[in-house]
């Protein structure tokens, strides 16, 4: 559990690090306000996908359910942001800096919502398979 939650904590420093680099010269309020509601909207999105990926996942209680739960949606959040944050971060820095038109910046919102559709389709399916995997294991612990 140690190394899940080292892991963890690196993914979320890589996360902001890279966001925060990616921001360019924009003010550092900008730039943490961007962070936090960047972060929330990942958690969100990445709940809704949990959501989705425990259809037809039977748990034997709520407490694993939740503990599942919350550590597939701390992991993924932070893989999430890694996908979008970044680069939504270097186009606002960009159309703040007047190096993007219109249609440029247009153009690559809408490649990275395909991007992100693309990911939620391959993330429900991997969180729900990673949720098998993990009563199952938990199954086989309980049986010993």
């Amino acid at each position: 559990m140690a190394f899940i939650i080292i892991v963890t904590i690196a993914i979320y420093l890589i996360l902001m690090a890279w966001t925060w680099q990616s921001l360019g010269f924009l003010e550092k309020p900008k730039k943490v306000a961007f962070i936090i509601i960047g972060m929330i909207l990942m958690y969100l999105i990445t709940l809704i996908i949990f959501q989705m990926a425990k259809e037809g996942i039977v748990y034997e209680n709520e407490p694993i359910r939740k503990s599942i739960q919350n550590i597939l949606v701390a992991i993924f959040t932070g893989i999430n942001g890694m996908i979008v944050m970044p680069q939504i971060g270097k186009i606002l820095d960009k159309m703040n800096e007047d190096e993007l038109e219109q249609i440029q910046w247009k153009k690559r919102i809408i490649l990275l919502i395909i991007v992100v559709i693309l990911c939620v389709i391959f993330e429900v399916g991997y969180m729900k398979d990673t949720q098998k995997g993990i009563l199952n294991i938990y199954h086989s612990m309980i049986q010993k």
